[in-house]
């Protein structure tokens, strides 16, 4: 042992501090005597003691761990000398994330300019996009880049390929989005996951390809972007491919679609390709009615629809208080269009507007509210100048339906097939009423089964039509001298029977006329009473006698007054369009001709 006045040598202090401290690890190991190893323990601190002492940084000095703490914290500041090994790797694997990450904010980027979901519409900005019709896409403009919208009509996914079918009213076509340098995967991805009838906006190339299940059948689109601009909720009340198959050619497992769910969910029924062509071309027998009859000569007219009395009589009039009086919806403009033509002398009017009839009819043919096209004109000697402007009248629609509408009528034959139309292209044909009953004698119809001066029945109008197409080759023909017991009171009477004192009332004829398509009426029409005192005679007559039920004199007397101050000759006719375009496409059911048909047992939506 070293005394304590020559202990003052680091050199000399060390060794000690290692020899005391291989003892002590000795004893420990031998598990030696307790007493014995905590006195060589103390040695070894007091050597230590001795050494910190006089050099306090030395690596067997004892340590304040305070000041050890505060020590590594000055050595974690870099040093003039640069960083560590250690330090430069963690620089590197800070940097390769940080350049991943900016890697993929860069593709989000990049994606967000290609598809995905945009923002509601709110017209915040205008771009300047050339947006192309899908029915404007042909072979001839392969290679070309375009801007579609249309809905999502049909999805599949096949490896790295989608394949979206894009609709556009009656326009489909197909649209292929593949991965590509200029096209990511996750765009692929997106169109295989969008939800049937989201609108979405594409741009994509135009190329040559045979796909006969879409109208656009040499073309498709190679997808280059693509933006969801309305998304639909992923459960449709049916499927739109449900409603557009061939009614007459259901296969087994096949889902249908029956008119009551359809007209229950009338927008997404609305959609399919031959309901859309239903009403293109509903629309256009009007536009064409509207505009032939613009070109000769007729005034457009718009007739109140709120009454204080029926139009024409009877029991089928929607009644209604109007401010504490009793009114009622019209059931036709018919008053009112003669009162313009033959006594406020606009000599020829038309008229496009709601028609109601309260008439408790469960039919495939009838409508509580439907659209009426109705004329009136002023005749210079004979009716027949009524019916030959409603034979050109029919006649250009009918021609020019068949020409402009091809595409139309043949999306709808697909769901709904049908036979073309037949008329006569030199003016339809005329048979009188009694001419119709010697067709339907000799065909088997007995005065049972239809009496001579009865009016047609649904059924017998029916089989007259398959008569006179049969013999004449027609769908349209008109019929006219209807026995007078069973038309308006404002109809004017046949001179020959109406003053004949051997002709019995009930054989009175009249200068009336109806006109049929595929045997159904779809106009009634006449020559009307102009004369004021034939007018009020035929409507007292009409109203006491208990079989035709006209209306109140009193109630209509507004119209007989328009009558004493002189009024033209007179004549006219109302068309269903309904019925019409039901008929010229053979539509099974006329509810498929309105967009909110209403009926007895509909009323909503």
């Amino acid at each position: 042992v070293i005394s304590e006045g020559k202990m003052s040598s680091v050199d000399e202090l060390v060794p000690l501090i290692k020899a005391q401290g291989e003892k002590v690890k000795g004893l420990k190991e031998a598990k030696g005597d307790a007493g014995a190893i905590q006195e060589e323990v103390a040695k070894l601190l007091d050597y230590k003691k001795k050494l910190t002492a006089i050099a306090p940084e030395h690596e067997l000095a004892i340590v304040d761990k305070k000041k050890k703490k505060k020590s590594n914290e000055k050595r974690s500041v870099p040093s003039e000398q640069g960083p560590s090994k250690k330090e430069l790797r963690m620089q590197e694997r800070a940097k390769k994330a940080a350049e991943e990450e900016a890697k993929v904010k860069k593709a989000a980027v990049a994606d967000a300019d290609v598809y995905g979901d945009v923002p509601i519409v709110m017209s915040r900005e205008m771009s300047c996009r050339s947006w192309t019709p899908i029915i404007k896409l042909d072979a001839s403009r392969t290679g070309s880049t375009v801007w579609v919208r249309g809905r999502t009509h049909a999805i599949r996914g096949k490896g790295n390929l989608s394949f979206l079918v894009l609709r556009q009213a009656t326009s489909t076509i197909q649209c292929v989005a593949s991965a590509s340098d200029e096209v990511p995967k996750g765009l692929v991805s997106y169109v295989s996951k969008l939800n049937l009838e989201t609108i979405v906006d594409i741009q994509a190339i135009i190329e040559k390809a045979q796909v006969a299940s879409c109208s656009q059948s040499d073309v498709e689109l190679k997808i280059l972007k693509i933006f969801a601009i309305s998304s639909a909720f992923p459960e449709l009340p049916f499927q739109i491919t449900d409603a557009s198959r061939n009614e007459n050619e259901s296969k087994e497992g096949e889902i249908t679609v029956g008119l009551d769910t359809r007209l229950n969910h009338r927008v997404i029924d609305l959609r399919t390709p031959a309901s859309q062509a239903i009403m293109r071309i509903k629309a256009k027998t009007a536009l064409l009615f509207a505009n032939f009859l613009d070109n000769e000569g007729f005034v457009g007219i718009q007739t109140p629809k709120l009454l204080g009395g029926a139009s024409e009589g009877g029991s089928s009039v929607f009644n209604l208080e109007y401010f504490g009086r009793p009114a009622c919806l019209a059931q036709s403009p018919q008053l009112y269009k003669q009162m313009l033509a033959a006594c406020a002398d606009f000599d020829k009017v038309y008229e496009i507007g709601p028609v109601f009839r309260a008439e408790d009819s469960n039919t495939r043919r009838h409508l509580c509210e439907f659209t009426g096209m109705d004329l009136e004109m002023s005749i210079k000697e004979h009716y027949f100048e009524v019916l030959d402007l409603f034979g050109r009248l029919f006649n250009h629609i009918f021609a020019t339906l068949q020409q402009q509408c091809a595409t139309e009528l043949q999306t709808i034959s697909q769901v709904y097939p049908f036979e073309p139309f037949l008329f006569l292209k030199d003016g339809p044909l005329r048979i009188s009423f009694a001419e119709g009953i010697q067709l339907l004698r000799e065909y088997g119809i007995t005065e049972e089964q239809q009496g001579a001066f009865d009016d047609l029945s649904t059924e017998n109008e029916k089989i007259l039509g398959d008569i006179v197409k049969q013999k004449f080759c027609t769908d349209f023909f008109i019929m006219d001298k209807y026995p007078l017991s069973i038309r308006p009171f404002y109809t004017m009477p046949d001179p020959i029977t109406y003053y004949d004192p051997k002709c019995p009332p009930e054989q009175h004829l009249s200068n009336s006329f109806d006109m049929f398509m595929r045997g159904q009426e779809i106009v009634s029409g006449a020559q009307r009473i102009h004369d004021y005192k034939l007018l009020l005679e035929r409507v007292h007559f009409c109203h006491t006698s208990a079989s035709h039920g006209g209306p109140k004199p009193e109630s209509i007397q507004s119209y007989l007054d328009a009558f004493k101050y002189g009024a033209f000759p007179h004549g006219g006719g109302g068309i269903g369009l309904e019925r019409v375009v039901m008929l010229f496409t053979a539509t099974t059911n006329i509810r498929k001709t309105s967009f909110f048909p209403r009926d007895p047992t509909r009323i909503s939506p």
